[in-house]
């Protein structure tokens, strides 16, 4: 039994230690905010915090995560009302919507990290982030506006 910590709630799974965490979101947890994309760590889509950094769920393991503090898009507010959550909508960043989850997540760590990120520490964290949409500008936008407004 693998015990951690899901959107601040203590849970338990018995699911198989070696399963993807992605998978056991998606699929255990019933959180489907969290996207499988590559599964190869390359695009980000499944991007959540694992004790506060933003961690690819593609490539973790179930037991990677005992003990651990994970936080899906669910779980960053209940309300959509998280600075980045709210700079993402003024500044319209999604296009088909896909990688949004993944990007917020990544964003929010970057600015929890760094309350005040210059536009290169910006571009730099969220190239680890595909958007297949080209969104990019509204993205870096977005960041710069959540960094302000928080």
């Amino acid at each position: 039994m693998t015990k951690f910590i899901l959107n601040s709630r203590p849970v338990e799974y018995t699911n198989p230690p070696e399963e993807m965490l992605l998978l056991i979101l998606r699929d255990t947890a019933n959180l489907k905010g969290t996207k499988y994309g590559c599964g190869a760590a390359m695009c980000g889509a499944c991007t959540v915090h694992v004790d506060g950094e933003a961690m690819f769920s593609c490539q973790m393991s179930l037991a990677d995560v005992e003990g651990a503090d994970v936080t899906t898009i669910e779980g960053l507010s209940e309300d959509g009302s998280h600075p980045v959550q709210k700079a993402w909508i003024e500044e319209q960043v999604p296009q088909c919507g896909y990688c949004q989850s993944g990007q917020i997540m990544r964003a929010a760590a970057l600015l929890a990290e760094n309350p005040e990120p210059s536009r290169e520490e910006i571009v730099d964290t969220m190239s680890a982030n595909l958007c297949r949409c080209g969104t990019y500008n509204r993205i870096f936008k977005a960041v710069e506006r959540a960094a302000k407004e928080a």
